[in-house]
């Protein structure tokens, strides 16, 4: 006789089991305070900020944000943040992209960062450093909404199209451990605009971490790294409800439903970030300090107020698009990757979305912070 062998995660080790916090600690709606719920009907200005850059925003991409309405605006739809090629939106010819035009985000008084090396740049063909080739946008509740503990839901479609990188994700208010990765980092969803079958995957696959370590290069977001893969379609085809539950005692993230779980950690008395993270005593000869364990509180550096945002990036350096896959036209250790991007336009630009589809599309965004309101 056939007998079924019952399925066991293979994220699981023999003896394991999930926690199961959806179970455990009941989610009345009491226990949250609605502090965000905008359905896009018009740009709140009082809630959101447009970040205005052209400095790749610490992962080498390739746009530059904008707050033009060709990159982003509100329709019946909602709101849509869509990636343009700047010879399509601005005045600039193509030979100025590559040679002897001046981009000075600071002297138009847009740019939105201190960095002179992010609001200002010469293209050179000697160099072969150019003006970014594509246009997009960045959004952020900074200094408007933040929350320490409590939920997040986004609901929206994803674009489509080679080297886009649509993100939903949050960043601390004030950096109280020190910078990034020392303060931490939530992305509640990130996914890729590639076909489906692209390493890593492409936009039938979204992806849920966190950022965390002493420094850049002991970042331990692999140890907090949840993929969902949906099988037959992909996020650009209809609205999904990407989430986040946040409390002092777990953290996950889940898709349409608090059911369906991508990510989970569990902030456990005794067993502080800093353990988990197994770092040692130093990377690249230079001795590593716990930074967090003083506090006395697991989940720290998730300890603090964070605020959300939203974006839709085009390419990157920093390996989330791997090297040598999906016919990608730059290595990431090139200096000139943009350029190298830039001249490949012909095989990646024929895949994007035609009109909204090759943005990201956000109906609506819920924010609760933890506890009754007024509390």
């Amino acid at each position: 006789m056939f007998v079924r062998r019952k399925w066991r995660s293979s994220r699981l080790q023999p003896g394991e089991v999930y926690e199961k916090p959806w179970i455990t600690e009941k989610d009345p709606r009491s226990e949250y305070c609605l502090i965000l719920d905008d359905n896009f009907t018009t740009f709140d200005t009082s809630v959101w900020n447009y970040e205005i850059q052209i400095g790749g925003f610490g992962k080498g991409s390739f746009e530059w944000t904008t707050s033009d309405e060709s990159n982003i605006y509100v329709d019946a739809n909602g709101l849509h943040i869509n990636p343009t090629l700047t010879l399509n939106t601005t005045t600039l010819t193509p030979a100025e992209l590559l040679n002897g035009a001046i981009l000075n985000l600071t002297t138009d008084g847009t740019c939105t960062s201190t960095q002179p090396n992010e609001c200002w740049i010469y293209s050179n063909a000697t160099s072969g450093a150019i003006i970014p080739p594509v246009r997009s946008a960045r959004i952020n509740t900074n200094g408007n909404r933040a929350i320490r503990y409590g939920k997040v839901e986004v609901v929206a479609k994803m674009p489509v199209g080679e080297w886009i990188w649509p993100n939903i994700w949050m960043l601390p208010e004030i950096e109280s451990y020190g910078p990034w990765p020392l303060s931490g980092e939530i992305d509640i969803a990130q996914s890729r605009g590639n076909a489906p079958g692209y390493a890593g995957g492409g936009r039938d696959t979204m992806q849920s971490t966190l950022h965390w370590g002493p420094n850049g290069a002991s970042d331990a977001y692999w140890r907090t790294n949840g993929l969902h893969k949906i099988p037959r379609t992909d996020f650009s085809k209809k609205y999904h409800t990407f989430g986040l539950e946040w409390s002092p005692n777990y953290m996950f993230m889940y898709l349409d439903s608090r059911l369906l779980q991508v990510f989970f950690i569990k902030f456990s008395k005794g067993a502080t970030m800093w353990n988990r993270g197994k770092f040692g005593s130093n990377t690249n000869q230079s001795a590593l300090q716990d930074p967090w364990s003083w506090t006395g509180r697991p989940s720290t550096p998730f300890d603090q107020p964070f605020y959300l945002i939203m974006d839709v990036a085009v390419g990157g350096t920093d390996g989330y698009f791997p090297d040598g896959e999906g016919n990608k036209p730059w290595v990431d250790g090139n200096s000139n990757a943009p350029l190298a991007f830039w001249e490949a336009a012909n095989t990646w630009y024929p895949t994007w979305g035609w009109g909204d589809t090759v943005g990201m599309n956000v109906r609506s965004v819920k924010m609760y912070s933890l506890g009754a309101c007024g509390s």
